[in-house]
C-alpha cells in the first residue's frame, strides 16, 4: 500500500523503525559479531530475486578522539578528573556560562576554541589546563590522545544490542519476498549460539495484519449468516445466499490478477464490503422466489408440481433482474472514479475498490444463473414430501 513517498518512509518508520519496506534486525551480544553477520546477509540478500537495494549498518568502524587521563600526573600539579575533563568540554564542545536575554527571548551563550584551534588532533595537545598554582600545564602531560574505533550508534531492543539491514524491492510483493529470502539466508548464513534475526519493515506490520483479518473476516461471514437467518429463519435459504459471497470472491481475484495487485490490507477490506453487497443481491433474489413459489403453491395447491415449480421460479428471478443489474451497476459506477484516480491515497483506495468491482460483475451474473437452479432443487427435493403431507390431510 503506497502513499506519497515521503509519507510512505514515516509510516514504516512509525510502525517498525525501518525505513524500507523488508528489513532485518539482528540481535547479539558482540558488536563484531554483528557487523560481520550484516555484511554476509548483505551479500546474501543481493542474490533473491526483486532486490533493488541492500544494506547493513556498520556497528563498528566509527572514528573517536579518545582522551586518557593520567591521574598521577593530574594530581602533581593539584588537578582532579573532573578539572581536566571540564577543559577538555569546555574547549571541544563548549561550555554555557551565561544567557543573553533580548526582549522576551533568552538566548545561552557558549564558550569553546575556535574551529581553527580544534580541527585536529595535533592543535588539541596545544589545549593548555590552569593549574591552581597558576602554572598553565599543556594536556598533552596529563592525558594522552589518540583516535580509537568503536561504534557509531549503539541500538538495543528487548535489553540486547542490534543491527539493521535495510532492504528495498521491487517487481514483487512483500510476502512472497520474505518467503524466499528467508529460505535463502537460512541456507547460507548460520547465526552463532546467543544471535537471532527478526524480518521487520512493513512485513511485519503485514504480519500483524493478516492475524487481525484471520480473525475479522470469519467473524464478518458469521455475522452475515446470523442476520440472514434471524430474516428467513431457515438455514438453507440462509446458506443459498451466503453463495453470493464465493461468487463475488471470483471476480474480485481475478480482477486483482489482471491488475496486478497483491493480497494487503487494503484489499482485505474490500472483500469485507463486497461480502455485504454480494449478499443484498442474494437477499433480493431469493425473497421474490419464495414470493412467486409461495404464490404459485397457493394457488395450484395439490396439483403443484415440478414444472409449476420452475414456472414460478423463473417468473421470480425475471422480476428482480432489472434492479439487481441497477444495483451492481449504481455501486461500480461510483467505484470506478475512484479505480482511476491517481491522487494522494489512491493506491490504498484503489486497492478497496478493485475487488469490489470485480466482485460485483461476477456475483450478479452467477446470482441470477445459479441461485435459481439451486433453489429449485431444493424445493423439489422437497416438494414429493409436501404433496404426500397434503394428501394425507386430505
Amino acid at each position: 500500500n503506497a502513499w506519497t513517498m515521503p509519507i510512505k518512509t514515516r509510516i514504516d518508520m512509525l510502525s517498525t523503525g525501518i525505513k524500507t519496506p523488508v528489513g532485518i534486525k539482528l540481535m547479539g551480544e558482540d558488536l563484531q559479531v554483528l557487523s560481520d553477520l550484516g555484511e554476509k546477509i548483505e551479500a546474501v540478500m543481493r542474490e533473491v530475486p526483486g532486490t533493488l537495494s541492500v544494506y547493513s549498518e556498520r556497528v563498528t568502524g566509527g572514528n573517536f578522539l579518545d582522551f586518557q587521563i593520567k591521574r598521577r600526573e593530574a594530581a602533581r600539579y593539584g588537578l582532579t578528573v573532573g578539572d581536566v575533563q571540564d577543559i577538555i568540554m569546555s574547549a571541544i564542545g563548549g561550555m554555557n556560562i551565561t544567557q543573553t536575554v533580548e526582549g522576551l527571548e533568552r538566548y545561552p551563550v557558549n564558550l569553546r576554541y575556535g574551529s581553527e584551534l580544534r580541527d585536529t588532533p595535533e592543535k588539541l595537545r596545544r589545549i593548555l589546563v590552569p593549574a591552581p598554582t597558576g602554572a598553565q600545564v599543556p594536556i598533552t602531560q596529563l592525558a594522552d590522545i589518540r583516535i580509537i574505533k568503536g561504534p557509531p550508534v549503539i541500538k538495543s531492543e528487548n535489553a540486547r544490542n542490534t543491527a539493521w539491514i535495510y532492504i528495498d524491492i521491487t517487481g514483487i510483493d512483500v510476502g512472497t519476498y520474505v518467503k524466499k529470502a528467508q529460505q535463502i539466508v537460512r541456507e547460507k548464513v548460520k547465526l552463532p549460539p546467543g544471535y537471532s534475526l527478526i524480518w521487520s519493515g512493513q512485513y511485519e506490520y503485514m504480519v500483524r495484519a493478516q492475524k487481525r483479518l484471520m480473525i475479522v473476516v470469519p467473524m464478518t461471514l458469521v455475522i452475515i449468516f446470523l442476520l440472514l437467518y434471524f430474516n428467513f429463519k431457515n438455514v438453507t435459504e440462509s446458506l443459498i445466499v451466503m453463495l453470493s459471497v464465493p461468487f463475488s470472491l471470483t471476480g474480485g481475484l481475478w480482477l486483482m490478477y489482471l491488475l496486478g495487485y497483491n493480497m494487503s490490507v487494503a484489499v482485505g477490506v474490500g472483500f469485507i464490503a463486497l461480502a455485504g453487497v454480494a449478499t443484498e443481491i442474494g437477499v433480493i433474489l431469493l425473497v421474490y422466489l419464495d414470493l412467486s413459489y409461495k404464490k404459485f403453491a397457493s394457488q395450484y395447491k395439490e396439483n403443484f408440481n415440478r414444472e409449476l415449480l420452475y414456472k414460478a421460479i423463473e417468473e421470480g428471478a425475471a422480476l428482480r433482474v432489472r434492479p439487481i443489474m441497477m444495483t451492481a451497476v449504481a455501486i461500480m459506477a461510483g467505484l470506478m472514479p475512484i479505480m482511476w484516480g491517481h491522487g494522494t491515497g489512491s493506491e490504498v483506495m484503489k486497492r478497496i475498490a478493485t475487488p469490489m468491482v470485480g466482485g460485483m460483475v461476477s456475483a450478479t451474473f452467477l446470482t441470477l444463473l445459479v441461485v435459481p437452479a439451486i433453489y429449485g432443487l431444493w424445493k423439489e427435493w422437497n416438494l414429493p414430501n409436501e404433496n404426500s403431507v397434503q394428501k394425507t390431510e386430505k
